[in-house]
């Protein structure tokens, strides 16, 4: 199995920066494409950003721009750079994978992020 832990969120105002991790660990092999999805209060989960095994990167249309995504190779950890954070990016973001031989959706606890003056 694969475990996923986010780390590197935290309290930030309009306009500054944050840098999310991810570290994967247990079967790498397995992992391929990782996402970052969050979740807002009152409001449904989202994709916020990918990256395939070779490395192609799509972005929501809310962030792109504004947002990096990138992992190491092999997929030992993700990361999302936020720049230019508006208060509307407040939300719980998650790591997640979907493993390439059984296809189970493995999620991380997610880490708080909070854009506020």
């Amino acid at each position: 199995q694969v475990q996923l832990v986010e780390s590197g969120g935290g309290l930030v105002r309009p306009g500054g920066s944050l840098k999310l991790s991810c570290t994967a660990s247990g079967n790498i092999p397995q992992i391929k494409t990782m996402d970052w999805y969050r979740r807002a209060p009152g409001k449904e989960r989202e994709l916020v950003a990918s990256i395939t095994a070779r490395g192609a990167t799509t972005y929501a249309d809310s962030v792109t721009g504004r947002f990096l995504v990138s992992a190491d190779t092999p997929r030992t950890a993700l990361y999302l750079q936020m720049n230019n954070l508006r208060a509307e990016d407040t939300a719980v973001y998650y790591c997640h994978t979907k493993l390439f031989i059984t296809a189970d959706d493995i999620w991380g606890r997610g880490t708080q992020v909070i854009v506020s003056s």
